[in-house]
């Protein structure tokens, strides 16, 4: 049989042929009459526009993980794909392919530019599908869904009529977020902070209106406020003041004129506002361009004066600005004060610049009229479920950051200036009265409305996170009662990085309870950031991306899962490591000559021969029973990394390093004998039992390695083998334990390590056999060709130390080894004692190294623990060079 099989494994060839046979043959698909539970995950939806990332990798590999692992365990498993249609970024992509042919979405018209979208969908988005069944997905792509189908859309209109009845949706004037290149609001969430902006805080006088005498007599004429934005003095209609203030107290209430524009407002006090510690302990006031200062104009009744049109540029309330941009504006608002002899000196200031996620411009807060949703009522049931334990975050650390955000939140704007995307159910009369209902002929129905009163539909469309929001429930077909949506509502659990707790998590936990009364998902599994091999966020600029899809056309899907999977421990970043994925390439190697071995021996099994199970046998499945509640435990705790370590360690350390080269005497023995053929039968049967498993066990991580081995498998009744996918997930209870044979092979591997080291310190040559000398031999010489094949053992006696021996105690056991014959004793011992001087030496050089302060604590952590481990190292080897010196005499 192993000369029909390939020499090597090759995952590509494997990869492809194997997942069209799954997806042709509706593998993917739930199973409504498995004995289990209803198990079910909506994908987090890819953007359209998006292409595969080491984030999406690892985050679709860990989902895949559990979707597979549960289908195996008999649960109804289903996991529903889709996209989501990424409003801004979609838009732009279409914008900018347009403008390349000299075309601007406003000439051709609404309509026509979303059909240019939809038609670019149609032929260029969801690349990143076809890259996810690279990866080897097995989600159910028949289930496939997009934010902007039919179903989801009428399930985002009849949300947003059902808040705006409840009074939980809202249109008002507000201060937003505005984005001038996208010309379109954004929600908190959309914003990012450039850290560490360098700039300067300028300071400036505003001359009063008529100056008043000083609490010392002289008189004041002027009060000095300091900004970071001087174009913004020309929306000011306060200066604010600490109520308590001894310096500013004779000036609450007196007037100060604006030195350009000439208007006249007051000075007022407000102690939310200011910090009489800081600066002057005047602060300007603009509450059109400032969240602060929005506040302090609400308290004060302030007029509210906007200078920005939609592109940022400065509008006619700029007086002679009007028409520059903003940072023109800045540097003529600075000259022209400073002409009025009002600059009164700048200091160098570091702030966080508010940038739009998207276009990367600068942020201007803005008033503006948008949709607004009421979230307090929202937050504190979502706030509720996740306190009572109806969603579980893991790591738990994650629900603080989620209760923070949830217990300070504020009204959401889903409001967007954009074509692209879910446009508001909402329709306005020539009066400006606003109607909301599913369409214009509800909106006529419901209000009787005839044709002569024409209605203009909102142009604006929703922020896309308003759709992804009721992805857990929309995906199954809600507002529909369907049978999906009543079996896999709640879903089981959400996969998802920690930076969309905010975006997305909290948003589906308060829509899922709002609309369907019971939480979205019981377990969010965070899983951290895949980093560079040094700790580094990956970036273009940084020129440390790394692409996915070329590490799988390198190494393959499964040694790339495997390696991911083996980094994701919990609360800890994925340092991606390209030896240690090479690494893993030599595992899948090594799983697949251990089981070209495996067949090769099962050419002659016959699994109705008699056999006997040999105390390897026993030991191996043993482990296998033991290998396999671990694996279970950790798949169950999320704790990944540690289902690929227990894979790992069994499978190269127990299976390879010692149940094959255990089994080989029995399996290559010549002996036809009627105990030594039930022997074989033994260990055949033990070499089927646990690749049979083994594979089983792997399949989650290891998809398509997996599959290619089950069905070359033989199978241990004769039965049709069907696929991995379906076939049930070991149990530890079909491999018990074994306590005897436990013990015995333990005592039998450490007795060959020690043997090894020894051999190794000593420098006996390995074609040398060796005398092994123990008060009761008894059981080692049970175990005489282990010994033998493993460790080169000749004789086993009965005696004690006679002459220069080598020792050991292994399990209470005292071993001796005889050196005469072996070694030079005296040029033995010579070498010994240069070895220990040198070790002595090496100790010595190592603490005082990390006995030193400024090494510890200025070389990085990982440099300072590798001389740590070197010096536990030597000082190891001190003690057996020692030893092995004492062993002479």
């Amino acid at each position: 049989m192993s000369a029909e099989l390939p020499r090597t494994y090759d995952p590509h060839a494997a990869a492809d042929r194997i997942y069209a046979q799954w997806e042709s043959g509706g593998a993917f698909r739930p199973d409504p009459a498995a004995k289990g539970q209803p198990y079910s995950i909506v994908m987090p939806p890819p953007n359209v526009t998006g292409s595969l990332h080491m984030g999406h990798a690892l985050n679709h590999t860990l989902q895949d993980v559990l979707i597979r692992y549960k289908r195996m365990d008999g649960y109804d498993a289903l996991w529903v794909p889709g996209m989501d249609h990424a409003g801004i970024a979609t838009q732009w992509v279409v914008e900018r392919q347009l403008r390349a042919q000299g075309i601007e979405r406003r000439d051709l018209g609404r309509d026509e530019f979303v059909a240019r979208v939809w038609d670019w969908k149609q032929e260029s988005g969801g690349q990143i599908q076809h890259q996810l069944r690279r990866l080897g997905v097995s989600c159910d792509w028949q289930r496939d869904r997009f934010t902007m189908d039919e179903g989801l859309s009428r399930a985002v209109r009849d949300v947003f009529v059902r808040m705006y009845k409840e009074g939980l949706i809202y249109r008002a004037e507000r201060l937003i977020n505005w984005d001038p290149v996208g010309m379109t609001a954004l929600s908190d969430l959309e914003v990012e902070a450039e850290e560490d902006f360098q700039t300067e805080i300028w300071s400036f006088a505003y001359p009063l209106a008529d100056p008043v005498p000083g609490p010392d007599g002289s008189l004041v004429e002027e009060i000095v406020v300091a900004t970071t934005r001087p174009e913004t003095m020309l929306g000011d209609t306060a200066i604010a003041v600490h109520p308590d203030d001894p310096r500013y107290q004779h000036l609450i209430g007196k007037m100060v004129r604006h030195p350009i524009t000439g208007r006249e407002f007051a000075i007022v006090a407000d102690a939310i506002l200011v910090d009489p510690e800081f600066g002057s302990g005047a602060v300007k006031v603009t509450p059109a361009h400032d969240f602060n200062d929005f506040e302090v104009g609400k308290r004060h009744k302030l007029p509210m004066i906007n200078i920005l049109n939609l592109d940022g540029t400065l509008n006619e309330m700029a007086g002679p600005f009007e028409g520059m941009t903003v940072d023109e504006a800045r540097v003529a608002v600075k000259a022209r004060l400073a002409e009025l002899g009002l600059d009164r000196g700048a200091q160098p200031h570091t702030m966080a610049l508010p940038r739009s996620q998207r276009s990367g411009a600068v942020v201007e807060p803005m008033i503006s009229t948008q949709w607004f949703v009421h979230m307090k009522p929202l937050a504190r049931p979502a706030l509720a479920a996740v306190e009572n334990g109806f969603t579980r975050f893991v790591p738990k650390q994650w629900e603080n950051t989620y209760f923070a955000w949830m217990r300070d939140i504020k009204d959401w704007c889903i409001s967007r200036q954009l074509w692209w995307g879910h446009q508001i159910p909402a329709w306005y009369d020539e009066d400006g009265t606003v109607y909301v209902a599913h369409s214009e002929e509800a909106v006529r129905t419901e209000h009787g409305l005839g044709p002569d009163v024409v209605l203009t539909q909102d142009p604006d469309v929703l922020d896309t996170w308003f759709s992804s929001a009721l992805w857990p429930f929309s995906t199954l077909g809600w507002p529909d009662q369907t049978a999906d949506l009543a079996r896999y509502y709640p879903t089981s659990v959400l996969v998802t990085g920690f930076d969309i707790i905010f975006f997305w998590v909290a948003r589906m936990i308060f829509s899922g309870i709002h609309q369907m009364g019971a939480v979205p998902f019981k377990d969010v599994y965070i899983h951290a950031l895949v980093r560079d091999k040094d700790g580094q966020k990956m970036s273009k600029t940084k020129g440390n991306v790394v692409d996915p899809v070329a590490v799988i056309d390198q190494i393959g899907a499964d040694a790339f899962r495997f390696t991911l999977v083996s980094m994701a421990a919990q609360g800890r970043d994925v340092l991606w490591n390209p030896a240690r994925a090479e690494g893993y390439v030599k595992f899948q190697n090594k799983i697949w000559q251990a089981f070209r071995f495996t067949m090769m021996h099962l050419q002659d099994y016959d699994p109705a021969a008699p056999r006997t199970l040999s105390a390897y046998d026993q030991w191996i499945l043993a482990r296998l029973g033991q290998a396999v509640r671990r694996v279970r435990v950790a798949l169950d705790g999320y704790r990944f990394n540690e289902v690929a370590s227990e894979i790992y360690q069994f499978t190269w350390s127990e299976l390879c390093d010692w149940y094959l080269e255990l089994s080989k005497g029995t399996l290559y023995s010549k002996d036809e004998g009627q105990a030594a053929q039930a022997a074989r039968q033994g260990a055949r049967h033990t070499l089927l039992t646990c690749f049979d498993a083994l594979v089983r066990l792997f399949h989650p991580v290891m998809p398509f390695l997996s599959e290619e081995i089950w069905r070359a498998l033989p199978t241990l009744d004769g039965a049709d083998r069907g696929t991995v996918m379906t076939a049930a997930f070991p149990q530890a209870g079909d491999f018990p334990e074994d306590a005897v044979a436990l013990d015995q092979v333990a005592l039998i591997q450490e007795t060959i390590v020690a043997l090894r080291r020894i051999r190794a310190d000593m420098e006996i040559a390995p074609k040398l056999e060796i005398t092994l000398r123990a008060a009761d031999p008894a059981i080692l010489q049970r175990h005489h060709q282990a010994l033998r094949d493993l460790a080169r053992v000749g004789a086993i006696q009965a005696g004690g130390r006679e002459g220069p021996c080598a020792t050991a105690v292994v399990r209470g056991i005292d071993i001796y080894i005889p050196l005469q014959g072996l070694v030079d004793v005296d040029a033995e011992r010579a070498r010994l004692n240069k070895e220990l001087k040198k070790s002595m030496k090496d100790i010595g050089s190592l603490e005082k190294r990390l006995g030193n302060p400024g090494f510890t604590s200025r070389a990085p952590a990982d440099v300072v623990a590798g001389f740590a481990s070197k010096l536990d190292a030597a000082r190891a080897r001190q003690v057996r060079l020692a030893q092995a010196l004492a062993s002479l005499g």
